[in-house]
């Protein structure tokens, strides 16, 4: 006697001690399933008591039918009680900033410049119809020089900014002045460029 009244006591203290702690969503889901899963054996016992096997085939359906519902709720319930975080499809990590010089380009001021230097040197040279070719020749280099001078005059910085997306896509953004962006930095795209986010 004295044995059963300490397990009972005990088993009383670890209930009301359980009770002061709110169940998990699992916890709750774990119990509902459980439940069902009992209803489902009585519900089957009562099914085999049945005399006609059409009315026994239509209770064992409608039992499992029951069963189903029951488990359909229990997820249902946990699934509302963890809901997953939305996913930001324009979110990201920066992945690798390089810098590199865009090649400028060269105008036919450069062409025009450059052929003028030239032939006015070229003319300097020899005499007669070397002094032509000379002019001519001079003329020639120089429109290329000067094209080239300008090319290398209007070359420019780019940063090159690779970003990883949350949603396992990767780009490329390209800025003409220095973004701070550094390799892990989180970043959002936003009208076809990326800020910090």
């Amino acid at each position: 006697m004295k044995i059963r009244t300490i397990a009972l006591s005990l088993m009383l203290a670890g209930l009301s001690a359980g009770a002061s702690a709110a169940p998990t969503a699992k916890e709750v889901y774990a119990a509902e399933t459980k439940k069902a899963a009992a209803r489902y054996a009585e519900d089957k016992k009562l099914c085999a008591d049945e005399k006609d096997s059409g009315a026994r085939m239509q209770c064992q359906r409608d039992a499992k039918a029951e069963y189903d519902k029951a488990l359909a709720a229990a997820k249902s319930q946990l699934n509302s009680a963890n809901p997953k975080a939305v996913a930001c499809n324009e979110c990201g990590r920066v992945v690798a900033v390089n810098v590199a010089e865009k090649k400028g380009e060269g105008s036919a001021v450069g062409v025009i410049a450059g052929g003028v230097a030239g032939a006015l040197l070229g003319n300097q040279v020899g005499g007669g119809s070397g002094k032509k070719l000379a002019t001519i020749a001079g003329a020639a280099g120089g429109a290329y020089a000067g094209n080239k001078v300008e090319e290398h005059m209007k070359t420019t910085k780019q940063w090159h900014v690779k970003v990883q997306f949350d949603n396992g896509t990767q780009n490329e953004f390209v800025f003409d002045k220095d973004p701070g962006f550094a390799s892990g930095d989180l970043v959002k795209e936003t009208n076809h460029t990326v800020v910090r986010r």
